[in-house]
Protein backbone atom coordinates (compact mmCIF):
# COMPACT_ATOMS: atom_id res chain seq x y z
CA UNK A 1 0.00 0.00 0.00
CA UNK A 2 0.98 3.68 -0.76
CA UNK A 3 2.41 5.62 2.19
CA UNK A 4 0.58 8.96 1.90
CA UNK A 5 2.03 12.17 3.56
CA UNK A 6 -0.44 14.91 5.08
CA UNK A 7 1.06 17.96 6.54
CA UNK A 8 -0.52 19.61 9.16
CA UNK A 9 -2.06 23.18 8.60
CA UNK A 10 -0.82 24.04 12.55
CA UNK A 11 2.16 25.47 12.00
CA UNK A 12 3.42 24.17 15.13
CA UNK A 13 3.17 20.38 14.40
CA UNK A 14 5.41 17.79 12.05
CA UNK A 15 5.03 15.90 9.39
CA UNK A 16 1.82 13.80 9.61
CA UNK A 17 2.67 9.95 8.56
CA UNK A 18 -0.27 8.32 8.94
CA UNK A 19 0.56 7.56 12.52
CA UNK A 20 -1.94 7.16 15.48
CA UNK A 21 -2.19 9.40 18.37
CA UNK A 22 1.68 8.97 20.02
CA UNK A 23 0.39 8.73 23.48
CA UNK A 24 -1.04 5.56 23.09
CA UNK A 25 2.32 3.90 21.06
CA UNK A 26 3.95 0.96 21.60
CA UNK A 27 7.39 0.43 22.41
CA UNK A 28 9.53 -2.03 21.12
CA UNK A 29 12.39 -3.22 23.08
CA UNK A 30 15.39 -3.41 21.22
CA UNK A 31 18.14 -6.00 22.29
CA UNK A 32 20.08 -5.10 24.95
CA UNK A 33 23.65 -6.47 23.68
CA UNK A 34 23.82 -4.84 20.95
CA UNK A 35 22.56 -1.42 21.76
CA UNK A 36 24.83 -1.55 24.74
CA UNK A 37 27.97 -2.65 22.57
CA UNK A 38 27.21 0.90 20.55
CA UNK A 39 26.89 2.80 23.59
CA UNK A 40 30.27 1.25 24.56
CA UNK A 41 32.24 2.10 21.29
CA UNK A 42 30.52 5.32 20.97
CA UNK A 43 34.01 7.01 21.79
CA UNK A 44 35.34 5.61 18.87
CA UNK A 45 32.48 6.54 16.78
CA UNK A 46 32.39 9.99 17.90
CA UNK A 47 35.50 10.77 16.19
CA UNK A 48 34.17 9.87 13.16
CA UNK A 49 31.35 12.73 13.29
CA UNK A 50 32.65 15.53 15.21
CA UNK A 51 30.46 19.00 15.17
CA UNK A 52 33.34 21.43 14.20
CA UNK A 53 30.87 24.57 15.10
CA UNK A 54 28.81 24.77 18.40
CA UNK A 55 27.13 27.89 20.01
CA UNK A 56 30.04 29.23 22.70
CA UNK A 57 27.98 30.24 26.22
CA UNK A 58 27.50 33.88 26.58
CA UNK A 59 29.08 36.41 29.16
CA UNK A 60 29.72 34.71 33.02
CA UNK A 61 27.43 34.84 35.57
CA UNK A 62 27.47 38.26 36.99
CA UNK A 63 27.26 37.70 40.61
CA UNK A 64 30.54 34.78 40.52
CA UNK A 65 34.37 35.26 41.62
CA UNK A 66 35.35 34.41 38.01
CA UNK A 67 36.11 31.40 35.90
CA UNK A 68 37.75 28.06 37.63
CA UNK A 69 38.79 24.65 37.59
CA UNK A 70 36.33 21.16 38.49
CA UNK A 71 38.06 18.11 37.87
CA UNK A 72 36.72 16.62 34.02
CA UNK A 73 35.11 20.37 32.79
CA UNK A 74 38.87 21.41 32.15
CA UNK A 75 39.20 18.65 29.02
CA UNK A 76 36.01 20.99 27.34
CA UNK A 77 37.00 24.58 28.66
CA UNK A 78 36.47 25.68 25.01
CA UNK A 79 32.98 25.10 25.26
CA UNK A 80 32.16 24.87 28.73
CA UNK A 81 32.74 27.57 31.33
CA UNK A 82 32.69 26.83 35.21
CA UNK A 83 32.39 29.58 37.71
CA UNK A 84 32.25 29.61 41.79
CA UNK A 85 29.79 31.55 43.36
CA UNK A 86 29.08 31.10 46.88
CA UNK A 87 28.26 28.00 48.21
CA UNK A 88 28.01 26.34 44.01
CA UNK A 89 29.90 25.76 40.79
CA UNK A 90 28.07 27.57 38.17
CA UNK A 91 28.75 25.73 34.52
CA UNK A 92 27.61 27.65 31.25
CA UNK A 93 26.99 25.54 28.06
CA UNK A 94 25.23 25.15 24.97
CA UNK A 95 23.87 21.80 25.72
CA UNK A 96 25.33 20.18 22.81
CA UNK A 97 28.23 18.42 22.38
CA UNK A 98 31.19 17.91 20.07
CA UNK A 99 30.57 14.42 19.11
CA UNK A 100 27.77 13.33 16.92
CA UNK A 101 23.94 13.15 17.99
CA UNK A 102 20.80 11.26 16.83
CA UNK A 103 21.79 8.50 14.17
CA UNK A 104 20.54 5.16 15.88
CA UNK A 105 17.44 6.66 17.12
CA UNK A 106 14.70 3.79 16.87
CA UNK A 107 11.81 5.46 18.80
CA UNK A 108 11.90 8.85 17.84
CA UNK A 109 9.31 11.79 18.67
CA UNK A 110 10.60 14.16 15.89
CA UNK A 111 12.35 16.48 17.72
CA UNK A 112 16.09 17.85 16.68
CA UNK A 113 18.68 19.46 18.64
CA UNK A 114 18.90 23.29 18.85
CA UNK A 115 22.02 25.02 21.53
CA UNK A 116 20.19 26.16 24.69
CA UNK A 117 21.68 29.32 26.42
CA UNK A 118 22.44 27.88 29.62
CA UNK A 119 24.56 30.54 30.36
CA UNK A 120 23.97 33.74 33.15
CA UNK A 121 20.77 33.76 35.32
CA UNK A 122 20.31 30.06 33.31
CA UNK A 123 23.66 28.30 34.53
CA UNK A 124 23.26 24.56 36.09
CA UNK A 125 23.98 25.06 39.55
CA UNK A 126 26.45 22.25 41.47
CA UNK A 127 26.87 22.05 44.89
CA UNK A 128 30.47 22.95 45.74
CA UNK A 129 30.63 21.07 49.03
CA UNK A 130 28.06 18.15 49.17
CA UNK A 131 25.92 17.61 51.96
CA UNK A 132 25.14 13.86 52.73
CA UNK A 133 21.12 13.47 52.59
CA UNK A 134 19.62 11.73 56.31
CA UNK A 135 17.13 10.58 53.32
CA UNK A 136 18.32 9.35 50.49
CA UNK A 137 15.72 9.63 47.45
CA UNK A 138 15.47 7.06 44.56
CA UNK A 139 15.12 8.06 41.13
CA UNK A 140 12.68 5.31 40.69
CA UNK A 141 9.93 7.24 42.09
CA UNK A 142 11.21 10.76 41.91
CA UNK A 143 12.80 12.87 39.15
CA UNK A 144 11.04 11.88 36.44
CA UNK A 145 11.30 15.38 34.86
CA UNK A 146 14.82 17.39 34.23
CA UNK A 147 18.42 16.71 34.83
CA UNK A 148 19.76 15.09 37.75
CA UNK A 149 23.40 15.39 36.50
CA UNK A 150 25.24 17.16 34.36
CA UNK A 151 28.19 15.68 32.08
CA UNK A 152 31.73 17.35 32.01
CA UNK A 153 30.74 18.15 28.05
CA UNK A 154 28.16 20.99 29.47
CA UNK A 155 25.28 18.25 28.34
CA UNK A 156 22.17 17.18 30.97
CA UNK A 157 21.62 13.73 31.94
CA UNK A 158 17.97 12.81 32.82
CA UNK A 159 17.05 10.05 35.07
CA UNK A 160 17.42 6.31 33.04
CA UNK A 161 13.53 6.28 33.14
CA UNK A 162 11.71 8.84 30.83
CA UNK A 163 8.43 10.54 31.81
CA UNK A 164 6.40 7.32 31.53
CA UNK A 165 8.78 5.42 34.13
CA UNK A 166 10.31 3.28 31.13
CA UNK A 167 13.82 3.06 30.74
CA UNK A 168 14.93 5.10 27.37
CA UNK A 169 17.73 3.21 26.68
CA UNK A 170 16.22 -0.21 26.40
CA UNK A 171 13.16 1.20 24.68
CA UNK A 172 15.48 2.81 21.25
CA UNK A 173 14.71 6.09 22.10
CA UNK A 174 18.58 6.78 22.34
CA UNK A 175 21.27 7.75 19.55
CA UNK A 176 24.73 5.79 19.72
CA UNK A 177 26.08 8.41 22.58
CA UNK A 178 22.81 7.86 25.09
CA UNK A 179 21.15 10.76 24.19
CA UNK A 180 17.98 12.09 22.65
CA UNK A 181 15.70 15.36 22.34
CA UNK A 182 13.29 16.61 24.60
CA UNK A 183 10.13 18.48 23.34
CA UNK A 184 12.36 21.68 23.65
CA UNK A 185 14.78 20.23 20.98
CA UNK A 186 17.23 20.07 23.80
CA UNK A 187 19.74 17.47 23.73
CA UNK A 188 20.25 15.59 26.78
CA UNK A 189 21.98 12.06 27.60
CA UNK A 190 19.57 9.08 29.60
CA UNK A 191 21.97 7.17 30.84
CA UNK A 192 26.25 7.50 31.73
CA UNK A 193 28.46 9.38 28.98
CA UNK A 194 30.95 6.61 29.18
CA UNK A 195 32.51 7.45 26.03
CA UNK A 196 33.80 10.55 27.80
CA UNK A 197 36.07 8.94 29.86
CA UNK A 198 38.77 8.02 26.81
CA UNK A 199 38.85 11.84 26.77
CA UNK A 200 39.14 13.05 30.71
CA UNK A 201 40.94 10.10 31.92
CA UNK A 202 40.25 8.12 34.75
CA UNK A 203 41.41 10.17 36.94
CA UNK A 204 38.75 12.53 36.38
CA UNK A 205 34.77 12.66 36.81
CA UNK A 206 32.76 12.23 33.64
CA UNK A 207 29.79 13.96 35.31
CA UNK A 208 28.24 15.42 38.44
CA UNK A 209 24.92 14.86 39.66
CA UNK A 210 23.07 17.84 40.72
CA UNK A 211 23.66 16.58 44.50
CA UNK A 212 27.17 17.58 43.94
CA UNK A 213 28.92 14.09 44.10
CA UNK A 214 31.01 13.53 41.00
CA UNK A 215 30.50 10.73 38.92
CA UNK A 216 33.33 8.32 37.17
CA UNK A 217 33.41 5.82 34.97
CA UNK A 218 33.73 2.18 34.74
CA UNK A 219 36.77 2.18 36.76
CA UNK A 220 37.90 3.77 40.07
CA UNK A 221 40.50 6.78 39.68
CA UNK A 222 43.37 4.46 40.28
CA UNK A 223 42.15 2.19 37.74
CA UNK A 224 40.90 -0.79 40.08
CA UNK A 225 37.84 -2.36 39.44
CA UNK A 226 34.16 -0.58 40.82
CA UNK A 227 32.78 -2.82 43.69
CA UNK A 228 30.14 -2.62 46.29
CA UNK A 229 27.76 0.09 44.02
CA UNK A 230 24.65 0.69 46.35
CA UNK A 231 21.44 1.01 44.62
CA UNK A 232 22.51 4.55 43.94
CA UNK A 233 25.02 3.38 41.78
CA UNK A 234 27.98 4.88 44.18
CA UNK A 235 29.42 3.91 47.07
CA UNK A 236 32.75 5.53 49.79
CA UNK A 237 36.15 5.68 48.69
CA UNK A 238 39.08 4.84 50.86
CA UNK A 239 39.41 8.43 52.20
CA UNK A 240 35.73 7.82 53.19
CA UNK A 241 34.58 9.98 50.63
CA UNK A 242 31.39 9.39 48.28
CA UNK A 243 31.24 8.96 44.64
CA UNK A 244 28.62 8.07 42.06
CA UNK A 245 30.02 5.38 38.97
CA UNK A 246 28.96 5.23 35.52
CA UNK A 247 27.63 1.58 34.60
CA UNK A 248 26.49 -0.04 31.22
CA UNK A 249 23.34 -1.35 33.00
CA UNK A 250 20.51 0.30 35.23
CA UNK A 251 20.81 3.00 37.24
CA UNK A 252 23.78 3.36 34.05
CA UNK A 253 24.23 6.96 35.79
CA UNK A 254 23.32 8.18 39.79
CA UNK A 255 20.17 6.20 40.18
CA UNK A 256 18.70 9.09 42.45
CA UNK A 257 20.34 11.33 45.40
CA UNK A 258 23.01 10.47 48.29
CA UNK A 259 23.58 13.98 48.74
CA UNK A 260 20.87 16.92 49.88
CA UNK A 261 18.78 18.34 46.69
CA UNK A 262 15.32 19.92 46.39
CA UNK A 263 12.42 17.85 44.62
CA UNK A 264 9.62 21.09 42.85
CA UNK A 265 7.06 18.84 40.79
CA UNK A 266 9.20 16.38 40.11
CA UNK A 267 12.58 17.25 39.66
CA UNK A 268 15.88 18.96 40.81
CA UNK A 269 14.97 22.58 41.66
CA UNK A 270 17.00 25.01 40.88
CA UNK A 271 17.99 23.64 37.01
CA UNK A 272 17.33 25.80 33.85
CA UNK A 273 14.63 25.48 31.27
CA UNK A 274 15.29 24.74 27.73
CA UNK A 275 13.10 27.24 25.38
CA UNK A 276 11.67 25.73 22.17
CA UNK A 277 11.14 26.95 19.13
CA UNK A 278 8.09 24.81 18.45
CA UNK A 279 5.87 22.29 19.86
CA UNK A 280 6.82 19.09 20.74
CA UNK A 281 6.63 16.73 18.32
CA UNK A 282 4.27 13.10 18.64
CA UNK A 283 6.33 9.40 18.24
CA UNK A 284 7.07 8.38 14.74
CA UNK A 285 6.38 4.70 14.84
CA UNK A 286 8.87 2.90 12.67
CA UNK A 287 11.20 5.88 11.60
CA UNK A 288 14.78 5.21 12.29
CA UNK A 289 17.64 7.88 12.56
CA UNK A 290 20.07 7.12 10.30
CA UNK A 291 22.05 10.29 9.50
CA UNK A 292 22.63 13.90 10.91
CA UNK A 293 25.13 16.35 9.74
CA UNK A 294 25.96 20.12 10.67
CA UNK A 295 25.88 22.08 7.38
CA UNK A 296 26.60 25.78 9.20
CA UNK A 297 27.53 27.40 11.66
CA UNK A 298 23.86 26.72 13.57
CA UNK A 299 22.08 24.49 10.14
CA UNK A 300 21.64 21.00 10.49
CA UNK A 301 20.75 17.62 7.87
CA UNK A 302 19.05 14.92 9.92
CA UNK A 303 17.70 11.96 7.83
CA UNK A 304 15.35 9.27 9.23
CA UNK A 305 13.76 6.15 7.40
CA UNK A 306 10.63 4.91 7.37
CA UNK A 307 8.53 2.28 5.46
CA UNK A 308 11.93 2.21 2.63
CA UNK A 309 11.85 6.17 2.28
CA UNK A 310 14.29 8.77 3.23
CA UNK A 311 12.58 11.90 4.68
CA UNK A 312 15.20 15.08 5.89
CA UNK A 313 14.95 17.68 8.79
CA UNK A 314 17.23 20.48 7.38
CA UNK A 315 16.61 23.57 9.76
CA UNK A 316 18.90 26.65 10.89
CA UNK A 317 18.42 29.25 13.79
CA UNK A 318 19.27 32.50 13.43
CA UNK A 319 18.73 34.64 17.24
CA UNK A 320 14.97 33.30 17.83
CA UNK A 321 13.66 32.20 14.42
CA UNK A 322 14.57 28.63 13.58
CA UNK A 323 13.55 27.78 9.94
CA UNK A 324 12.96 24.08 8.74
CA UNK A 325 12.33 22.92 5.67
CA UNK A 326 10.65 18.71 6.00
CA UNK A 327 11.54 16.96 2.95
CA UNK A 328 10.01 13.64 2.17
CA UNK A 329 11.41 10.91 0.21
CA UNK A 330 10.07 12.50 -3.68
CA UNK A 331 11.76 16.09 -2.89
CA UNK A 332 8.03 17.92 -2.13
CA UNK A 333 9.13 20.34 1.33
CA UNK A 334 7.48 22.25 3.16
CA UNK A 335 8.99 25.34 4.66
CA UNK A 336 8.23 26.09 8.10
CA UNK A 337 9.74 29.19 10.10
CA UNK A 338 9.17 29.09 13.92
CA UNK A 339 9.87 31.75 16.72
CA UNK A 340 11.33 30.75 19.94
CA UNK A 341 9.35 31.09 23.56
CA UNK A 342 11.34 32.06 26.98
CA UNK A 343 9.37 30.08 29.42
Amino acid sequence: MAHNHHFHADSGTHLDHGQGNGHGHEISHLPELDRRSLLLGAGAVASLGLLSMLARPAAAHAATTGVTKLPGFDAFASSVKVMRSGKYYLVESSGLPSHNMMVGIKSWQQQVPNAQSYTGTRAWSIPATPVMSKAPMSAKNHFLRGAIALAVNGVPIFNALNNRGDDAYLSGELDNWGGHCGRADDYHYHVAPLHLQSIVGRTSPIAYALDGYPIYGTTEPDGSAVVGLDEFNGHFDKKKKYHYHGTSTYPYINGGFKGVVSEVEGQVSPQPSANPYRDGGEPLRGAVVTNFVQTGPTAYDLTYALNGGNYHVRYATSGNEMSVDYVDPQGAIRHEVYTRRNR
